[in-house]
């Protein structure tokens, strides 16, 4: 096996931790929160739901924004904040070597998942100010 193959070589630290597989599984997650969301509001349609009702978005917009943003980025938070990376199997993750790397993907972790609560908290606004 070639240096370029092993999954030594596709991890950047701060940048991308996770491969092919892993984002596979992020984009199940994405969707799923999609389908959960537009389930939601569209009951909040059909049952005249209240402002404070409507607010009950927050965890299915939570989940579309989670996978969202990890598939987008090719990082997955978890593993950010583990000092962990995967570019195999999944489940196969290996741990980050150095504090530098884990110092890099915990403040990736912490920008992606500022990022996913702003989608939340614009999908929730506006499902709340929708009549």
């Amino acid at each position: 096996m070639s240096q370029s193959n092993t999954p030594e070589a596709n991890y950047i630290p701060g940048t991308c931790n996770i491969g092919p597989a892993e984002i596979r599984r992020r984009r199940i997650v994405m969707w799923l929160g999609c389908l959960l969301s537009i389930v939601t509001i569209a009951s909040f349609q059909q049952n005249s739901a209240s402002k404070m009702d409507r607010l009950s978005i927050i965890l299915p917009a939570f989940v579309f924004s989670i996978g969202f943003v990890q598939s987008r980025k090719k990082f997955c938070l978890a593993f950010g904040f583990m000092g962990a990376f995967n570019f195999g199997k999944v489940g196969a993750i290996t741990k980050v070597l150095t504090p530098e790397q884990r110092s890099a993907d915990r403040k990736t972790a912490l920008v992606l998942l500022a990022q996913a609560a702003a989608l939340t908290a614009v999908i929730t606004l506006v499902t709340v100010l929708i009549n």
